[in-house]
């Protein structure tokens, strides 16, 4: 099953409130926003792509509890975009900075920013080219780092503000680079 996009402009226009309180009303259905307006119904994963958005949570979070420099967000977690846009990667990490300078409200609904790092996983149903506008959504707002683990293809892509995308086949290992200091991650129950 695919996401399905509904256009709901000119006839409905969400507020980011009315947007806010639709997908709290509906908690057993992932939501998305694009930049004109479209709702985006994401379908729940299955098994396999489960478990692996669960290995990368747990290695980005068991990192983040050692080095206790940002928080970790699931794929349950909205960001509101600086263009926006309202995305939920599968897995994201903040500075912790940037994270204690939003307002209590601002952190109870979806945060105001752009996650330093975002991750998205390709399920077995997932058309590639929205994933990769995606991800270059992501870099334009501000991810610092953002990685496309494609395990279909073996593939991950790597993007990097100001840098052209990467491709490496068939990594073991990634790192995190100068925005996760320390931390690599183990892909060989991911990708």
């Amino acid at each position: 099953m695919t996401a399905i996009t509904l256009n709901l402009e000119p006839v409905i226009h969400l507020t980011d409130e009315q947007f806010y309180q639709l997908c709290q009303a509906n908690r057993d259905v992932r939501f998305e926003r694009t930049a004109e307006g479209e709702l985006i119904v994401m379908p729940p994963t299955g098994g396999e792509t489960g478990d692996r958005n669960s290995e990368m949570n747990f290695q980005l979070r068991a990192w983040n509890k050692q080095t206790r420099l940002g928080k970790v967000f699931d794929s349950s977690t909205g960001f509101k975009l600086p263009n926006g846009v309202d995305r939920s990667p599968d897995a994201a990490w903040v500075r912790l900075e940037r994270w204690e300078a939003l307002t209590p409200e601002q952190r109870q609904k979806f945060p105001p920013l752009a996650p330093d790092f975002a991750i998205e996983l390709r399920s077995a149903t997932d058309e590639l080219k929205p994933l990769q506008a995606k991800m270059q959504e992501y870099r334009d707002n501000g991810v610092r780092l953002g990685w496309l683990l494609d395990p279909q293809r073996q593939i991950v892509e790597i993007y990097r503000i100001g840098i052209d995308v990467e491709v490496i086949q068939s990594p073991t290992t990634l790192s995190g680079e100068d925005v996760l200091p320390g931390f690599v991650m183990d892909l060989s129950e991911i990708v």
